[in-house]
């Protein structure tokens, strides 16, 4: 089993930053891609941004150029740095991780999620 466990969601004014994290932890032999998720109250789950192992990134057009994932495989973290925030970003974040356990299976380990709000 894995635990995923979010951090670093709050109350920001538009144009300000943010910076998610995103730790696994358990039976953990390799993660392959991690990404963040959002979900607004009234829409659909959107792809935030994702990122592989061997770093390459993904973003949804609605974040590109604002937005940057990263990791740090050593510690099975992924962090999302949000800068330029609007209201349209408010909702929910959540973390996936692509984890590959020691008996070769893999599955998707979710986190609880933070909350991100954009207000002023």
């Amino acid at each position: 089993q894995v635990q995923v466990v979010e951090s670093g969601g709050g109350l920001v004014q538009p144009g300000g930053s943010l910076r998610l994290s995103c730790a696994a932890s358990g039976s953990i032999f390799r993660i392959n891609t991690m990404a963040w998720y959002r979900h607004a109250p009234g829409e659909e789950r959107e792809l935030v941004a994702s990122i592989t192992s061997s770093g390459d990134t993904n973003y949804s057009d609605s974040v590109k150029g604002r937005f940057t994932i990263s990791r740090d495989n050593g510690k099975n973290t992924v962090y999302l740095q949000m800068s330029s925030l609007k209201p349209e970003d408010t909702a929910g974040y959540y973390c996936r991780a692509d984890v590959v356990d020691y008996g070769s299976f893999e599955y998707p380990g979710w986190g609880q999620g933070t909350q991100v709000t954009v207000s002023s």
